[in-house]
């Protein structure tokens, strides 16, 4: 973990049905208030129509996408700077399930940056997670998709995967930090994600599905 970036955690909302509507916004005020309470920095990342009243409810809010145009004629498109006007501190970045071109993912990145709002760029393996560490987002999250929402965590079941990309990162990006997703479940995944040097972990099922979202939460805040 680098000492000069502050471990958090990141919760991706996705678009489940447990996620939409007042029930998204009862998880955005569950991750504050687990935030506020353990003091380690908790990201949201709810879905387009509940940005702007998850803002109001106090935590740091990313968006689940941002395109990579100015602000112009984009139909259906979401510029960095709709996300700034609407409050949220920075955006994912080609997820699995919303994979974009390099290009792409570059230029979302300067649009974000121009902002001052933070980018975290998702990574499907090692090898890519150094290539765009090389564009210097604010985070890489290292998350092979085979593993996503199967309920077995990158930490436990390709640990060589997050080490590796550790410390190729910390060579040629050391200011970059370094996320840890795929199948982060328990709080045991959590610390096993920190000990292979990671600055934080990304999850998005084992959150909204979670029988006592806050208990989890708050486990897994104590392994930071």
């Amino acid at each position: 973990m680098s000492s000069k970036i502050k471990p958090l955690i990141a919760l991706n909302l996705k678009a489940y049905a447990e996620s939409s509507g007042e029930k998204g916004l009862k998880l955005c005020e569950t991750a504050a208030m687990v935030s506020m309470l353990s003091g380690v920095r908790i990201i949201v990342c709810p879905d387009a129509t509940l940005l702007r009243e998850a803002v109001k409810i106090g935590g740091e809010v990313y968006s689940q996408k941002v395109s990579q145009f100015e602000p112009g004629a984009h139909t259906g498109w979401m510029t960095a700077l709709q996300l700034k006007e609407a409050g949220v501190i920075g955006s994912l970045i080609n997820h699995s399930e919303h994979r974009i071109p390099s290009p792409e993912i570059a230029n979302a990145i300067v649009q974000l940056d121009g902002l001052k709002l933070e980018s975290m760029v998702c990574a499907k393996d090692s090898d890519e997670s150094v290539q765009l560490a090389k564009l210097k987002p604010t985070f890489v999250a290292v998350e092979p998709p085979e593993l996503i929402g199967s309920g077995v965590s990158v930490s436990t079941a390709k640990p060589e995967v997050v080490s590796n990309a550790v410390a190729r990162i910390r060579k040629i990006a050391p200011t970059v930090g370094i996320i840890c997703g795929a199948g982060v479940s328990t709080p045991a995944d959590v610390k096993k994600a920190f000990e292979l040097g990671v600055d934080g972990v990304l999850l998005a099922s084992a959150y909204v599905k979670a029988k006592d979202p806050k208990k989890l939460l708050e486990e897994m805040a104590g392994q930071i």
